[in-house]
């Protein structure tokens, strides 16, 4: 959520910040700006809208040509989208610019404290308040300012800024927001995270919370908020800049898509040593534990949905679910005994994170699977497995959901051989069901070239309905977020067997229903589904393995799936469904990469 990059070096801080905030508008944004600092003055454009409006209105200005500056894509969280609400934003006396991801809770008392001493205030955002405030305890002592500023500060940031009194350098601080430097020869970089500059070095630090970068075009210092400096390693990013491209695809989400073959590959092969799922390094003892709780939000939610319902078949462990947003604030029942699971793509999910924080003070262990490496979840969880699914650009997850249900699958046959409820044969047999998955989505992919023409057929529906049970539900409530998200269509998932207990009602002439019946021991209770929805006059669309006859009587139209054993169908299940609703969206026309409203990392509650 918002995207921010900083630059300062020798070369045109203009272009590279514009670029990357065209590298950054996958995150979600309704604005965007630019601050050039020139000498001793700062120079600043602002625009509502795509980054595109702000390019044209940049570049035509001669007063933005400069060496060092900073940027930022907006997602509104106070005030309206518009070019005065748009980050950067100055001080009053023209001193401070700054750009803010995140959210200043305190935001009103500090803005009425400041109002009192004569301050005059532009915006309505916080982000003012926060530079207004930095005025205010400035004397002289950049750092001691910006320590003190945010000493008196509540909530979440990670911020840039740029003073005249320091022409040349940076200043990026943060708490429960990303922030991430990147280190040139004769340059240096800061970004929300490292698409913002990844074509320019690979090389970065991580910024850890209450730290206090200092950057430089030829050095970069870091303190802790006491004002001590501090060493931090720099580490190499590993994948290239032609990952976070289209690489000749419309758009990245087709891209990830058929990403997913290579991206599962890479999740599964370093964890299958010797022909066994191999988790030893975790160091995590399972059978100290009476009880699993998984908590996150979205798509990663509907991931730990199916990881719930296979670690229950095969570890025969307590799972519960529960909303990260949910979680926070219901007084959860976990305690020292208690397994809790947290997933997010982006790693800083700020409800994610506070569950952790929550599950920490009731003595649980927090295992997290994420795929950023470095993040604030990753910091602060007991244990991690990284998905390793390589750079997700669309807002709408595939290739992170499926990397995610693939370590579920992984996790739960290893903690059921750890806790012998499954012997070796069953081991043998499903690690090697595992392996093949990447395969098994390749098929997917191959047997669904027509998806496109049942997206034609369907995608004028106002209202769809996914109904599914057991394992086939869970995909379902995936697959019906992915379709609403990105074509703005209303849908709806519910367990089939719930049909007759209200949502029936809703079923009329020419609904489009999508049946998931892969999970062939209720094949014929979701068949008797498909009958009561089709007596109403329904379209039924099912989604079956290809080995299935008996769904061609049924069903108007069907989504093939390859032949899978039933416990890991899930993965590949969802793939026909990720690339239905991407057909769908572009007929409608939709942005698919940036749906409305949305944003891909979401770092404010």
């Amino acid at each position: 959520m918002c995207g921010i990059i900083g630059f300062t070096g020798t070369g045109d801080a203009r272009g590279i910040i514009l670029d990357g905030l065209k590298r950054l508008e996958y995150r979600g944004y309704d604005s965007a700006g630019i601050a050039i600092q020139r000498n001793n003055e700062i120079n600043m454009v602002k625009a509502q809208g795509k980054v595109d409006n702000l390019v044209n209105l940049a570049v035509a200005n001669d007063k933005l040509i400069g060496t060092c500056g900073i940027g930022h894509t907006r997602w509104a969280t106070h005030g309206i989208p518009n070019d005065i609400n748009a980050h950067p934003h100055m001080s009053e006396d023209g001193k401070f610019a700054i750009v803010h991801n995140g959210i200043i809770e305190n935001q009103a008392e500090i803005k009425e404290k400041l109002l009192k001493k004569g301050m005059t205030f532009k915006s309505e955002t916080d982000t003012e308040v926060m530079v207004q405030l930095l005025s205010f305890n400035y004397n002289g002592d950049i750092k001691k300012a910006i320590m003190k500023t945010v000493s008196e500060v509540t909530g979440s940031y990670g911020i840039g800024v740029l003073c005249t009194d320091n022409p040349g350098v940076i200043y990026a601080a943060k708490v429960a927001s990303p922030l991430i430097i990147g280190i040139g020869v004769g340059e240096n970089y800061f970004g929300s995270d490292i698409t913002a500059f990844i074509n320019h070095t690979k090389n970065v630090i991580d910024l850890d919370d209450n730290e206090l970068a200092e950057i430089h075009k030829d050095k970069v210092i870091i303190y802790d908020y006491k004002g001590e400096e501090i060493k931090k390693e720099i580490r190499k990013v590993t994948w290239d800049i032609a990952a976070a491209e289209k690489s000749g695809y419309e758009h990245f989400m087709i891209k990830e898509i058929m990403e997913q073959p290579a991206a599962i590959k890479a999740t599964i092969e370093p964890r299958i040593k010797n022909g066994k799922i191999d988790f030893d390094e975790l160091n995590l003892d399972i059978l100290k534990y009476n009880r699993v709780l998984i908590t996150a939000c979205g798509s990663a939610y509907y991931a730990g949905c199916v990881g719930k319902l296979v670690i229950e078949k095969l570890a025969r462990l307590h799972v519960s679910m529960d909303v990260a947003s949910e979680l926070r604030y219901s007084d959860p029942m976990i305690d020292e005994e208690t397994l809790v699971i947290v997933v997010s793509q982006s790693g800083e999910t700020a409800d994610t994170i506070a569950a952790i924080k929550e599950a920490k003070s009731k003595g649980a262990t927090v295992l997290a699977i994420v795929n950023v490496v470095g993040s604030t979840i990753a910091k602060l969880s007991d244990y991690v497995i990284y998905t390793w699914a390589g750079p997700e650009i669309a807002v709408a997850t595939t290739k992170g959901y499926t990397t995610q249900v693939a370590v579920f699958y992984m996790f739960a046959v290893w903690a059921a051989k750890k806790l012998n409820k499954i012997d070796d044969k069953q081991l043998e047999e499903y690690t090697n069901i595992i392996k093949h998955l990447p395969e098994r989505a390749q098929r997917a992919l191959d047997l669904n070239a027509k998806v496109k023409t049942l997206a034609d057929k369907y995608y004028h529906n106002k209202s769809i309905f996914f109904i599914g049970r057991y394992f086939d539900y869970a995909v379902c409530l995936e697959g019906s977020l992915k379709l609403k998200e990105i074509s703005y269509i209303h849908s709806e998932a519910y367990a089939a067997g719930e049909l007759k207990h209200g949502t029936i009602a809703l079923i009329d002439e020419g609904r489009l229903v999508v049946a998931a019946c892969c999970y062939e021991p209720l094949l014929d209770k979701i068949i008797s589904n498909i009958q009561q929805v089709k007596a109403r006059g329904a379209e039924v669309l099912a989604l079956a393995m290809e080995d299935n006859k008996k769904i061609f009587k049924e069903a108007d139209d069907v989504l093939l799936v390859p032949k899978t054993n039933e416990l890991f169908m899930s993965l590949v299940e969802i793939i026909p469904l990720q690339l239905f609703a991407y057909y769908v969206a572009k007929n409608n026309k939709c942005d698919i990469d940036k749906p409305k409203n949305l944003a891909k990392s979401v770092t404010v509650e």
